[in-house]
């Protein structure tokens, strides 16, 4: 995902990269490998001590340091970032109106903005339901998974920043299954953990699960 989201973004060796919900760390050792960028990886549930040990086993522990942050109390100073990245967690933190003006005041002026997050091809609000086979294995969790869309408007209505591309990834379901297939095989209880996903992915075939890219540069 995060190689798909960068093709629509300007990212080049030096620039200070927030990677908001970095998880244990994969992104964030993407963007000082293939970049060159100084990474601040913020998750508030993966200790930092473990993800510093991820850097420094892939050899960017010089570039790349780990933090525990909750997302709507961000430890830094304003504008002090070249670019914001969030992969698979902005639907988590990010979908209230005031959210997007509260982020962009940790960005510097022409900043940008990315991230990818589950989402719908069709708003469930205009389905009026959440698809049963989705409903019975995410429940409620459907209503946070806008479509590509929906994000542009929410971004661009603010005027705080130029929404610079709004899509759904390619394929997005796809990736996602064979993910999952994998986690299946390899994971502890992978079968029994993660069947549920392979069936719902599975019954959907790409009809209404995808994954949304978006990117933005600060005003």
């Amino acid at each position: 995902m995060l190689e798909d989201l960068a093709e629509d973004l300007d990212l080049r060796p030096g620039m200070r990269i927030l990677d908001l919900g970095s998880g244990k760390g994969a992104t964030s050792v993407f963007l000082a490998r293939e970049y060159g960028a100084r990474v601040v990886a913020a998750d508030l549930w993966i200790a930092p001590e473990d993800a510093a040990a991820v850097f420094a086993d892939a050899e960017v522990g010089d570039q790349v340091e780990a933090v525990r942050a909750e997302a709507h109390a961000l430890p830094f100073e304003e504008e002090s970032f070249d670019a914001i990245v969030s992969v698979d967690a902005f639907e988590y933190f990010g979908t209230a109106d005031n959210y997007l003006p509260y982020l962009v005041r940790f960005l510097r002026p022409g900043g940008q903005l990315a991230m990818a997050t589950p989402a719908m091809t069709r708003e469930v609000r205009e389905l009026g339901a959440i698809p049963p086979h989705i409903k019975d294995v995410v429940g409620w969790e459907a209503i946070a998974w806008h479509t590509a869309e929906w994000w542009r408007f929410q971004w661009a209505i603010t005027e705080l920043v130029e929404v610079t591309s709004a899509r759904l990834q390619q394929g997005a379901w796809q990736d996602w299954l064979l993910w999952t297939q994998a986690c299946a095989e390899h994971q502890p209880d992978g079968r029994s953990v993660n069947q549920p996903v392979i069936d719902m992915l599975t019954a959907d075939g790409g009809e209404f699960l995808s994954f949304a890219l978006v990117t933005a540069r600060k005003n």
